[in-house]
């Protein structure tokens, strides 16, 4: 099951189950999880610890030390779930300090030269193309998509079952069920997504409505939130009021 080019430090903990690849290293504060695939050339690192069923492929780089000019070389943590599948050449960093994790979910799929950011959280069923960037302290819900080579700028805030298209930049918060293009621009809601999600046809016309409201009209979100809306329109409206950074507006008109 472990490849005899492997170097497994005999502090790391890896459940029977576990498959190594050739010239794979795993460090001392390393855990994984039943029924997990390490390929070959990956290097496992830090205080890092993996659920069951991950996919690891060549190259990936998992839990080394955050690329922050004020870490000074403390036990920091990666925390990742189950069946999440890491591409060729992905990079997940630990934490710059104790007092915070990195976190990942599960069922994340990151394809190859993806990045995760340290203290970023990250999670469930998301998807990062090829060469999707993500800073550090970012926040990233479930069911989103970031496109190839996007970029999340740290700190920022990624709402549930948004996307993110090629190539596009975030630095501002990119509310739950939006679609974003080039740099911080709107271009309405991500209907496809909303669909696959099951989101009823009566639900995804409040928030389409709601959206027009603030995004195009120009009305504030906490004042919407004094009406009566549904679920999925209150988490839309929440996530906006509570940005400290600022959304994305849509491409012609300033948020509200």
């Amino acid at each position: 099951m472990i490849h005899l080019t492997a170097i497994i430090h005999p502090k790391a903990t890896l459940h029977e189950s576990v498959t190594v690849g050739p010239y794979t290293v795993i460090d001392s504060g390393v855990t994984v999880g039943a029924g997990s695939e390490i390929g070959p050339h990956a290097h496992l690192t830090g205080e890092t610890s993996l659920g069951k069923n991950n996919r690891i492929h060549a190259g990936a780089v998992i839990g080394e030390a955050p690329q922050d000019l004020k870490y000074t070389g403390e036990p920091t943590r990666l925390r990742i779930g189950d069946d999440n599948v890491i591409r060729e050449h992905v990079t997940l960093h630990r934490s710059n300090s104790p007092e915070e994790d990195t976190i990942i979910g599960s069922h994340n799929f990151f394809m190859a030269a993806s990045h995760v950011g340290h203290n970023a959280v990250v999670g469930d069923h998301n998807i990062f193309a090829n060469g999707a960037l993500v800073g550090g302290h970012a926040v990233i819900a479930d069911h989103v998509f970031l496109s190839g080579n996007c970029a999340v700028h740290q700190f920022v805030r990624i709402g549930a079952l948004a996307m993110m298209q090629g190539n596009a930049a975030v630095s501002q918060d990119l509310p739950p069920f939006t679609m974003v293009f080039g740099v911080n621009k709107l271009c309405g809601l991500n209907t496809v997504g909303l669909r696959r999600a099951d989101i009823s046809a009566e639900e995804r016309t409040e928030i389409k409505t709601y959206y027009r409201r603030v995004f195009l009209e120009g009305e504030k979100a906490a004042d919407l939130l004094k009406e009566t809306v549904g679920i999925r329109t209150r988490e839309l409206l929440e996530f906006i009021t509570a940005s400290k950074r600022g959304v994305c507006a849509h491409a012609s008109r300033k948020a509200g």
